[in-house]
């Protein structure tokens, strides 16, 4: 097996869980959060500053004009005008391009699927869940308040749908962005995982 799997994700629907068994079932490295540490330590910016970097994603517009509307994409700008989260998805950027390079493995979030988009040997997935399954995931595995789980799974998602938005300039979770979306809910994880790699061994590459 020679892909980069990455896996972009609903909150609570067990995204991270699937890649860590997709990771494990292919013996490949999986990269979450040894991507900030990787990262920040390249880049010299404290880990805290990637960790929070998504987080701030709450409203897309405030977002953009925080941000500064996308301006890494003016290269007459130069480096010096962009923002530090845009000089902290750069970096982090850098860091994906790299791991993906170095072979297989699965990333997850981190519009991994954007940045790797020029590379023929990525497996795209997004992995989403009904609601109820990922508020009992939430509040058991998270340990999110009951009365409370329902509003915060859809706050992270917004995040994390902005924070794509911006920085990929494409709409996070359609359809066409992927090569596959699978519905953990369905089967549960271990299904989810087993569909994926079928998918995956099944291209005949």
């Amino acid at each position: 097996m020679d892909k980069v799997i990455t896996i972009s994700r609903q909150y609570g629907s067990g995204g991270r869980e699937i890649g860590a068994k997709l990771a494990e079932k292919f013996s490949i490295p999986f990269y979450d959060n040894e991507l900030i540490t990787r990262a920040a330590k390249e880049s010299g910016f404290a880990e805290a500053a990637f960790e929070n970097a998504e987080s701030k994603a709450s409203n897309s517009l405030l977002y953009s004009i925080a941000m500064g509307m996308n301006s890494y994409g003016n290269q007459e700008l130069g480096f010096s005008h962009l923002s530090l989260d845009d000089r902290i998805y750069l970096a982090q950027s850098d860091v994906i391009r790299k791991v993906a390079a170095e072979g297989p493995c699965v990333i997850v979030g981190r519009c991994a699927d954007y940045i790797l988009k020029d590379m023929d040997n990525v497996v795209n997935v997004f992995i989403w869940a009904d609601i109820d399954f990922r508020i009992e995931r939430a509040i058991r595995i998270d340990g999110l308040s009951p009365n409370k789980a329902e509003e915060n799974i859809l706050k992270i998602d917004k995040r994390r749908a902005n924070y794509y938005n911006y920085h990929a300039s494409e709409k996070w979770g359609r359809a066409e962005n992927y090569h596959l979306a699978v519905k953990s809910s369905y089967g549960g994880i271990d299904h989810a995982v087993a569909c994926i790699k079928a998918y995956i061994e099944g291209s005949g590459e």
